[in-house]
């Protein structure tokens, strides 16, 4: 069975970097990952809940860089056959290679979606990353319909998480600096995706990092955490945008799916992304219960 999963990972990666151009020499390989249980497909090492916040959605779709790949992505025997509008149609042999894994049936209904067990905590500062035709927002989308797995309500890429020494007032009040200080965030670059098991599963794109995001976050704990802020973080910055969610006992996530995914979507690993917008959020609770406070666009 571990050979057919190479196999069909290897099938798909030749999939993948022909369909996306390369951003950088930097190869794209396969390799263990420190969280438990978990493999990845990694960047290389140097280098619904109610939104009081204005949603960019809406901005997002009128964008004039509209992912015209995605109807043109090539096909391969092993990949499950997707339709961008109604999502994966019949299994293939690639479920075969799940470890026994089954497939859900794919559901419309929010409402009958699992929900995510694991409980949050504190405050958190998020950055809003642009899209091409909704693709990151789509994949969202997408891996809870066909997973019935916990829908997460705004894609996003945490750059600080479980603030518990401020207030709601008092961080309402420090996110108004945020514009000051922080003009434009450097691009991001994506290099690869994630499947980790740890306190929840999850499945991620991931970026790069370099000397000018750690500066820019940087920044960022200097308002929210003080002059010794920036001392205080963990370096390097692990930059990720999650795109599912599931628990443990129920996960039907796979890195091969995640990989699939992408594959047939290369907009998502083929295009450097701007930071449109920067937002304050509660993080307490569970996932149903994420609240936006207040978000500021950057361009």
């Amino acid at each position: 069975m571990k050979n057919i999963i190479t196999v069909a990972i290897a099938a798909i990666l030749k999939v993948f970097t022909a369909s996306a151009a390369p951003l950088s020499k930097a190869p794209t390989y396969l390799a263990a990952s420190n969280h438990t249980s978990s493999t990845m497909l990694s960047c290389d090492d140097d280098s619904s809940t109610a939104l009081s916040c204005p949603d960019l959605r809406a901005e997002s779709e009128t964008s004039g860089d509209s992912d015209i790949e995605r109807s043109e992505s090539p096909t391969s025997a092993l990949a499950p056959s997707f339709d961008p509008e109604g999502g994966y149609k019949s299994p293939s042999v690639l479920d075969e290679c799940q470890s026994g894994r089954r497939r859900p049936e794919q559901t419309t209904d929010v409402a009958a979606r699992r929900k995510l067990e694991h409980n949050f905590w504190g405050l958190a500062i998020w950055l809003e990353l642009e899209e091409f035709d909704n693709d990151i927002t789509r994949a969202v989308e997408d891996f809870s319909s066909r997973h019935a797995s916990p829908l997460i309500p705004k894609p996003h890429t945490t750059a600080i998480y479980g603030m518990t020494h401020l207030s709601v007032d008092e961080a309402r009040k420090r996110f108004g600096m945020v514009r000051e200080r922080i003009d434009q965030w450097p691009t991001l670059r994506p290099c690869g995706v994630q499947f980790l098991e740890n306190y929840i599963a999850w499945s991620e794109l991931t970026f790069a990092t370099d000397d000018r995001h750690e500066a820019a976050l940087d920044e960022l704990y200097d308002i929210f955490f003080g002059p010794e802020g920036r001392d205080t973080r963990k370096r390097p910055w692990d930059p990720h945008n999650s795109i599912a969610y599931d628990n443990l006992e129920t996960n039907t996530l796979s890195l091969l799916d995640t990989v699939t995914y992408a594959s047939r979507n290369p907009s998502l690993l083929g295009k450097e992304r701007r930071v449109e917008a920067i937002s304050l959020w509660s993080n307490e609770g569970t996932l149903e219960d994420w609240e936006c406070i207040d978000r500021v666009r950057l361009w």
